[in-house]
């Protein structure tokens, strides 16, 4: 597959949200990317149903729910109704991984997985055939605008080759410090889902930023 652009809207103006979710429709963009913050298992507060059902109310593309919350189980239906249309959860905040995963699907919702920077992706190796996506956290989460964490190209490279044994259709996301000077090396290395937030809703022309990140030819890196 092509490679997936999915802005956060964590970055947008929450003024003109409206605004920012009709630009992200009309752009080369292919998914919204929420980031839900509970300010326990991130040191932050981003926003829940009220401002997910607002933007589903807009939006014409899927929109990629990333739950950084402990007791992500206790919600899921209530975001899959909110207009989810995919669930990730981080491996760090579920003590019964399988079954939230199994959870996720029956809500109808695609499932993924979220990896902390320092945590290996071989612990997944248990559940890989289970899950639809794995979001290789390329920042440690809570904050926007951070620098790309360069370990997290190995960790892609990991993460395909495991996947090509059991579930070589599992996409690989990857979230923080995504820029036009990193997507070309990140595509190359087996990820299917680009994130960006800073880099798109902080560009003078957010469309154009998109369509960059987009038209990126992964062709051109040697790894």
């Amino acid at each position: 597959m092509n490679h997936l652009i999915a802005p956060s809207i964590l970055s947008a103006d929450f003024a003109n949200l409206q605004r920012d979710v009709e630009m992200i429709n009309a752009s080369e963009a292919d998914w919204f990317h929420v980031d839900v913050m509970d300010g326990v298992f991130v040191p932050n507060i981003s926003f829940g149903f009220p401002v997910i059902e607002a933007v589903k109310k807009y939006a014409k593309k899927p929109l990629d729910v990333h739950l950084m919350m402990v007791n992500p189980e206790h919600y899921i239906e209530r975001f899959a109704a909110a207009g989810a249309n995919g669930i990730t959860v981080h491996y760090e905040a579920c003590t019964h991984l399988h079954r939230t995963v199994q959870q996720i699907h029956a809500a109808g919702c695609k499932a993924g997985v979220a990896l902390n920077p320092h945590t290996p992706v071989s612990l997944l190796i248990d559940i890989l055939t289970d899950l639809d996506l794995v979001l290789i956290m390329s920042v440690n989460p809570g904050f926007g605008g951070q620098k790309f964490i360069a370990n997290t190209l190995h960790k892609v490279k990991e993460l395909r080759a495991m996947a090509q044994a059991v579930n070589p259709n599992l996409v690989i996301e990857v979230d923080g410090g995504v820029s036009v000077d990193n997507t070309a090396s990140l595509v190359a290395a087996g990820v299917n889902v680009l994130v960006a937030g800073s880099a798109v809703f902080a560009a003078e022309s957010p469309s154009d930023m998109i369509a960059a990140l987009k038209n990126i030819d992964p062709g051109m890196v040697i790894i």
